[in-house]
């Protein structure tokens, strides 16, 4: 087995149980922005230490960081709060596994901006993909009781939510992708490394001033929750160093492909954590948004 399978499965793991700690966080009398804020006030700390200790350990010192380098990580490192945010309040409303399916939707939603905003050209296969995507969408879209007209039901503030996420979620990949391309200098996990640092310390501090001024005491609800808050912040660490790693050894599509396994923990998660039981159509929307994901990863 190569090397960037057993470390894409190790993001994967590492992404699923930061989720379900956070939905724990929720139900610990946690706001959606506190919870959300556990992931960088614990996590940059030590990812500062890994990039010093990395740029000491192979001599390639500070990094000589343009003015480039601002725009993308700054725009990535907003989309990725907001697009957290969006799952952590999903969880209120839809169980675990369709949450972390509805995030998945980020695969889908940039290929489309890809063809909108790019022009980038697909094949009848990927059409193909997009539309079991859409229809896994619908699906599970529609709440558990299925009850009232079809537009309220289809058009809610779950779908919002879960559509934001995935939207949230491929600006930011985009975004630390320009961060780090622009960083000239350094290997790729050095820039990979430097960027993640950065843009975690900016999170930490954005979030820290917007809980000081709107939600005055939470910043002290999620310092006394640091057993569980710590683990936020250790799990979202792992996985992003493990999705940087797998990501330079191994072509994106694959590596993504892979990492759909994230859908299966989720629901292993989802039933012996939460107790959650998936109803059939949720069933249907989970397989077809799956299958979906992965023909576009591999079609891409």
């Amino acid at each position: 087995m190569e090397l960037w399978i057993p470390i894409t499965i190790g993001a994967a793991v590492a992404q699923t149980f930061r989720f379900m700690l956070q939905k724990r966080l929720t139900g610990m009398a946690l706001s959606t922005a506190g919870a959300t804020f556990a992931r960088f006030i614990y996590s940059a700390p030590l990812v500062a230490v890994i990039a010093v200790l990395y740029a000491l350990m192979s001599r390639q010192g500070a990094p000589n960081v343009p003015a480039a380098f601002w725009p993308y990580a700054l725009a990535g490192g907003m989309s990725q709060i907001l697009a957290t945010m969006c799952v952590v309040a999903l969880f209120r409303h839809r169980n675990f596994a369709v949450g972390i399916t509805f995030k998945k939707t980020e695969v889908l939603l940039s290929a489309l901006f890809g063809f909108i905003i790019l022009g980038d050209v697909f094949t009848t296969w990927t059409i193909v993909a997009m539309c079991i995507g859409l229809a896994g969408v619908l699906l599970l879209s529609d709440p558990p009781d299925g009850v009232g007209p079809w537009r309220k039901r289809i058009f809610n503030r779950a779908t919002a939510l879960g559509l934001g996420a995935g939207i949230l979620f491929g600006i930011s990949g985009n975004g630390y992708r320009g961060a780090s391309l622009s960083l000239a200098e350094g290997d790729v996990f050095y820039r990979a490394i430097v960027t993640l640092a950065l843009v975690t310390a900016f999170q930490t501090i954005t979030m820290a001033l917007w809980l000081i001024w709107r939600e005055r005491g939470e910043i002290t609800k999620v310092l006394r929750a640091w057993r569980v808050a710590a683990l936020v912040g250790v799990t979202s660490m792992i996985g992003s160093i493990c999705w940087f790693t797998a990501f330079t050894l191994q072509n994106a599509a694959y590596v993504n492909a892979v990492g759909q396994i994230e859908l299966l923990f989720s629901v292993i998660i989802g039933a012996t954590v939460f107790g959650e039981r998936i109803t059939a159509r949720e069933w249907q929307g989970l397989v077809l948004l799956t299958g979906s994901i992965i023909m576009l990863v591999l079609l891409l």
